[in-house]
């Protein structure tokens, strides 16, 4: 988890007005923070990677205010046209085609200002960019280099330039053979014949994105003026970046300038702080919060929060700052009324009916699976519902679309599983070291896009089992999931000969119920067991057992 240490002079100069340890302690877990440490003169706090516009004081502050009742409402920060221009080669598309920028003028840095903005980049760039691989931030002084600016891709060899934290010139190959976060980050460039590059109207290189930028713009305490720039390959995450930057460095003092950032079919003027427009119906907040606020107890909540409420009735107008990726639901917006509201002001009460508690179909039906593989002499394995796209995809080579995840909090766990099976054949690989045969099984949820759900996907529940030792064959894998279909008394199934390219041609069956698919067994191909780098054969099953839950 990303923390941040709030700085209590700091802190009061941004509140204006004084604060002490004690008050910033009390009040700012209320915001959804949590207390690590603190000192004589500080707090550090743990936030959410949902809220990087929490990675800076300036942040923290901002949102104090509102719940504090200093300022409340949605910030305004104007944007002036600028002059700079930054124009876009088609060249850059097959390895990183967004790319946005900014300006920010008349800034008064010192070290401490200058670390705490190094801070908040990384942070962005972890939360929001995974680690650089979707979106990575540039910060330049202006005034050392010429516009316009040209984002264009060179051959590994091609220009010269001192990175940072270098003295001499080094090409891009040479950066990423050699220098720290050349050797850190290259995996972002692997496979790509030419690497991006941001350089001026004379040739110096601003930026070699997103492995390091050029000595030449390095931010100095001498700094006044800063071009922002963010590459990356998805547009709303390097935007939704850049607008938690620009309005970080306006609460700092600064002043805002918009870029022209012209790619051949479109013109961008970034930054674009205008706030999104989301309709909230009080009767439905009211009912999931256990309250009975007005309409105008909910817009004053909402403003707490720094949100614009522009019309007030049963149905609310709610402007939500540029800053606030993280608003993707109307859910979010009620979370938002809690929270101004008051944690603390809400009232534990006992469920108005009484009910008889009996056990869920979906958890009857699964403990009744657990005995069953049990008594077959599987072993169960719990894996996260969070999973790895490479793995899911590309190991068991197959396509698909899974629901990916928007801020992941690491690389590792980037999408919802929408299969059992690559978790099985990632603990077979955990526990290679472990004697022969090995029996694991799992019943547990996956996810899959749905348009008529309201959140747009769905949980169904799946069972998979999975055999490995040297002689694992279709026959041995195929009488058990058989077993398992006539113990849950499914009498009406096929066995089909199919192809799948996760397993072995000749070796691997469709099971249908009623004409209608339900799952797939056989032996797992020779490539995806070197993909999870396993030695020997493994016959493994997977079924959706939603038919059942359907049939009861």
């Amino acid at each position: 988890m990303p923390t941040l240490v709030l700085k209590v002079k700091r802190m009061s100069e941004l509140l204006g007005r004084e604060v002490t340890v004690e008050e910033l302690e009390r009040i700012v877990p209320w915001l959804g923070v949590d207390i690590e440490d603190v000192g004589s003169d500080y707090i550090k706090i743990e936030y959410n990677p949902n809220r990087p516009d929490f990675s800076s004081q300036e942040g923290i502050a901002r949102a104090l205010k509102g719940f504090m009742e200093i300022e409340t409402g949605l910030p305004k920060y104007t944007v002036n046209p600028g002059p700079v221009v930054l124009k876009v080669d088609p060249s850059v598309r097959p390895v990183r085609p967004w790319i946005v920028c900014g300006v920010v003028r008349g800034l008064k840095l010192d070290e401490e200002r200058i670390m705490e903005i190094i801070e908040m980049e990384e942070a962005l760039d972890w939360a929001i960019g995974r680690d650089r691989a979707v979106s990575s931030i540039g910060l330049h002084n202006l005034d050392a280099v010429k516009p316009p600016f040209k984002y264009h891709a060179v051959w590994p060899d091609e220009i010269r330039f001192v990175p940072l934290d270098m003295d001499v010139e080094m090409t891009p190959k040479e950066i990423l053979r050699v220098h720290p976060k050349g050797v850190a980050y290259r995996r972002i460039l692997e496979g790509a014949e030419r690497y991006p590059i941001i350089t001026d109207c004379d040739g110096n290189v601003l930026s070699f994105p997103p492995i390091i930028n050029g000595a030449l713009t390095r931010v100095t305490e001498d700094t006044r003026n800063i071009f922002i720039e963010l590459t990356g390959t998805r547009l709303e995450a390097i935007f939704a970046a850049l607008n938690i930057l620009v309005t970080a460095f306006a609460e700092m003092g600064g002043r805002l300038e918009s870029v022209a950032v012209e790619y051949t079919d479109q013109v961008l003027v970034t930054p674009n702080l205008s706030p999104s427009r989301w309709m909230l119906n009080v009767k439905s907040a009211n009912k999931l919060l256990g309250l009975k606020l007005k309409p105008e107890q909910v817009a004053k909540c909402l403003e707490k929060m720094r949100l614009g409420v522009e019309s007030v009735g049963e149905e609310l107008l709610v402007l939500v700052p540029a800053y606030r990726h993280d608003i993707m639901h109307n859910v979010d917006l009620i979370e938002e009324v809690a929270i101004g509201y008051g944690y603390f002001n809400l009232e534990p009460t006992f469920p108005s009916t009484v009910t008889i508690a009996a056990e869920n179909s979906t958890q009857k039906l699964s403990n009744k699976l657990r005995m069953i593989m049990i008594g077959f002499g599987f072993t169960e394995v719990i894996n996260f519902t969070l999973a790895n796209y490479k793995e899911h995809f590309e190991y068991m080579m197959v396509k698909g679309d899974p629901v990916r995840i928007l801020n992941p909090v690491s690389a590792e766990y980037d999408i919802l599983r929408s299969s059992l099976l690559p978790c099985l054949l990632k603990v077979f690989g955990n526990n290679k070291h472990e004697p022969l045969p090995q029996m694991i099984f799992e019943v547990g949820d996956v996810i899959v896009l749905d348009d008529e759900a309201e959140t747009g996907a769905r949980r169904i529940l799946h069972l998979a089992g999975a055999i490995m030792h040297s002689e694992a064959n279709f026959t041995e894998i195929k009488s058990v999931a058989e077993g398992v279909l006539r113990e849950i008394d499914v009498q009406d199934y096929v066995f089909k000969a199919t192809d799948h390219p996760s397993f072995i041609p000749g070796r691997c069956a469709e099971v249908k119920v009623r004409g209608n698919h339900i799952g797939v067994v056989g032996e797992i191909h020779p490539k995806v067991l070197n993909n999870f780098e396993l030695e020997y054969p493994v016959g493994a099953f997977e079924y959706d057992l939603q038919f059942i839950l359907e049939r009861e």
